[in-house]
C-alpha cells in the first residue's frame, strides 16, 4: 500500500493544541543558527547562569548514595519536608510534607493540577497576557479559558471588579502567575487582598498560584496568594527550583495545596510519569534548604540587566514599555507599529513583527498573542549585558525601517 493513501489518524485534543510559540520561536532560531546565521535569540525564559556548584554538589553525593531507584509518585519524603519548610520560611504557608507534591518540572505541576479538577465545559480564567502553556492545558482538560485583557497601562493586572465580571456559575478555576511570564508584573499583598475579596465568595472556585519568578523579585517583597486564610483551601501553589536556582534542565517542579488535591495529583502522576529523577530532587532539596540569598548576585544582575535594555528601548519612538517588577521579560506594546511597513513587508499582527526582525535582524523574540494578547512582544533578557545591547540595536534598526 502507498503511505500517501494511509490516514494518519490523530486525536481532537492533540489537533486542538498549539506548539508552544517560545519552543517555536527557539526552534526558528536554531535553524538559522545551524544555518550559519547570526541569530540573537531571547525567546526562551532560561536564565543563562549555572547552577551553583552546592547543588551540583549535593547531586554527585545523590549519586554516590544510590539514589537511583524508584522514588514515591510525590517525591522523597525528605525533599517533601524540605518544601515544607522553605514554604513556611519564604511564604508563610503551612503545607505538611503529604500536601506536597514534586513533579518533573512546574510544567507538570500545573498540568496536574488542571487535569485533576477541571471537568468538560467547565470554565478557566486566565488574566492575559498568561504563560503560553495554561491555556493549552486548560484544552487538554476539555475546558474553556476565559481570559481577562489588561493593558500596559496598568502594569498587565486585573482589578477585583474583572474579576467579580468574568465568574459565571460554571468557572471552576483562574490560573494566574506572579512575578509574571510574560510580563513581569508583581501582585501586592494589597492587590491580592483585592482579589481575595471576590473569591472567598465562590469556595468551589479554585485558583493556581504560580511563583515560579518567586526570587527574581525587585519589588520588595513577595506575597503568596494561600497566605490569605479565607481562600487557603481554595489555592494551589505552584513553585520550583528552575528559574531562581538556575536549574531548568534538572526538571523539578512542585506544589503545596490542599491534601485532596495534592493526593489528585499524585494519582494523575503516578498514570504519567511517576516520580521525577531521585538525583534532581535530591539537588532541588539543597537548593530549597539553602537560604535565599545565595541567589541575590544573580537577582541584581537581572535588576540590572531590566535597567539596562528599558533604557536602550525608551529611545525607540513608538514602542511602548512599563517597568516589570520581577522575572526576566520585557512585554514590549508595538501596536503603534501595526499597519505600518518596510516596503516589502506589512506588520499586521506582533506575530508579523516577530517574523520581521527575525528574517530581517536575525533576532528572536516571542509575540504577544500565544500569551493571549494581540498588541505586545515578548523579550527576555536572561542573557549577557553585551548580547542584550546588541539586540536592542536590532530591534531599533527593524523598527525604523517601518514606515
Amino acid at each position: 500500500m502507498s503511505t500517501d493513501t494511509i490516514q494518519h489518524h490523530l486525536s481532537d485534543t492533540i489537533q486542538r493544541l498549539s506548539e508552544s510559540a517560545t519552543l517555536a520561536m527557539a526552534r526558528m532560531a536554531r535553524e538559522l543558527k545551524e544555518a550559519g546565521k547570526d541569530v540573537i535569540s531571547l525567546s526562551l525564559g532560561e536564565p543563562d547562569f549555572n547552577t551553583p556548584d552546592f547543588i551540583k554538589e549535593a547531586a554527585k553525593k545523590a549519586i554516590d548514595d544510590n539514589f537511583s531507584h524508584y522514588p514515591p509518585v510525590n517525591g522523597y519524603l525528605e525533599v517533601r519536608e524540605a518544601i515544607s519548610r522553605k514554604f513556611k520560611r519564604d511564604n508563610k504557608l503551612n503545607y505538611s510534607a503529604d500536601q506536597i507534591v514534586v513533579s518533573t518540572g512546574a510544567k507538570q505541576s500545573i498540568t496536574n493540577v488542571v487535569m485533576a479538577i477541571v471537568s468538560a465545559g467547565e470554565e478557566v480564567i486566565l488574566p492575559a497576557p498568561y504563560w503560553v502553556s495554561y491555556s493549552e492545558m486548560v484544552k487538554m482538560a476539555n475546558g474553556v479559558v476565559v481570559p481577562i485583557q489588561t493593558t500596559i497601562d496598568n502594569d498587565f493586572k486585573i482589578t477585583p471588579e474583572q474579576l467579580e465580571e468574568a465568574i459565571t456559575p460554571n468557572t471552576r478555576m483562574m490560573i494566574f502567575s506572579s512575578p509574571c511570564n510574560p510580563s513581569g508584573s508583581v501582585y501586592s499583598e494589597d492587590e491580592l487582598r483585592g482579589l481575595v475579596s471576590v473569591l472567598r465568595k465562590y469556595p468551589s472556585l479554585y485558583v493556581i498560584s504560580d511563583e515560579i519568578y518567586e526570587h527574581i523579585n525587585f519589588s520588595g517583597g513577595h506575597a503568596s496568594l494561600a497566605s490569605f486564610d479565607e481562600v487557603y483551601d481554595q489555592v494551589i501553589t505552584v513553585n520550583g527550583v528552575s528559574k531562581a536556582f538556575a536549574m531548568t534542565g534538572w526538571r523539578i517542579g512542585y506544589i503545596g495545596a490542599p491534601t485532596w488535591i495534592a493526593k489528585a495529583c499524585a494519582k494523575m502522576q503516578g498514570q504519567v510519569t511517576s516520580a521525577p529523577c531521585g538525583i534532581a530532587q535530591k539537588a532541588a532539596q539543597a537548593a530549597v534548604e539553602a537560604d535565599p540569598s545565595v541567589i541575590d548576585a544573580m537577582r541584581a544582575a537581572f535588576l540590572v540587566r531590566r535597567d539596562l535594555v528599558l533604557s536602550h528601548l525608551n529611545k525607540i519612538p513608538g514602542l511602548k514599555t512599563n517597568v516589570p517588577d520581577g522575572a526576566f521579560y520585557i512585554f514590549a506594546d508595538v501596536s503603534d507599529y501595526i499597519g505600518k511597513s518596510d516596503g516589502t513587508t506589512t506588520i499586521q499582527s506582533p506575530a508579523d513583527m516577530c517574523m520581521y526582525l527575525l528574517e530581517n535582524q536575525t533576532l528572536a523574540l516571542v509575540s504577544g498573542e500565544s500569551f493571549g494578547d494581540s498588541r505586545c512582544i515578548r523579550i527576555s533578557y536572561a542573557a549577557a549585558d553585551d548580547v542584550l545591547v546588541e539586540a536592542c540595536k536590532r530591534i531599533a534598526a527593524g523598527l525604523n525601517n517601518l514606515k
